[in-house]
């Protein structure tokens, strides 16, 4: 029987890196599920930076599909649109194009240079 939690508009919320390890940033809906296999630390990279604020605000996004008056969490929806703007904007600087419409912003077309995600050091992953 399927079971929706309440989410209270006051709820704790996850750090962003927190949110993307554990799959939500609501702290109530971090529920108990017998076959979650505990996800590993990420490694602090400018890569799961990016990602973790993408998953925030398609987190934030979703809670506002459904408390759309909730006026705290636009805000918060707005302010991480921003942080990802600017942090999206500083990895292509240093590392190049995460896609094709980013590589349309350089001089040159710089889509097909390395290194392909790939081909990082497992470490940056």
């Amino acid at each position: 029987m399927p079971f929706v939690v309440h989410q209270s508009p006051t709820a704790p919320r996850y750090s962003k890196t927190k949110a993307l390890e554990n799959g939500t940033l609501f702290q109530e809906l971090d529920l108990p599920f017998h076959l979650k296999v505990n996800a590993p630390q990420l490694a602090d990279t400018h890569l799961n930076q990016l990602r973790a604020l993408d998953f925030v605000i398609q987190e934030l996004s979703l809670y506002l599909d459904t408390h759309p008056n909730d006026s705290e969490a636009f805000v918060l929806f707005q302010n991480y649109v921003e942080l990802e703007k600017t942090a999206r904007e500083k990895y292509v600087e240093q590392h190049g194009p995460l896609t094709q419409n980013d590589a349309a912003l350089s001089s040159t077309y710089t889509w097909v240079n390395g290194p392909w995600p790939w081909q990082y050091p497992e470490e940056e992953v």
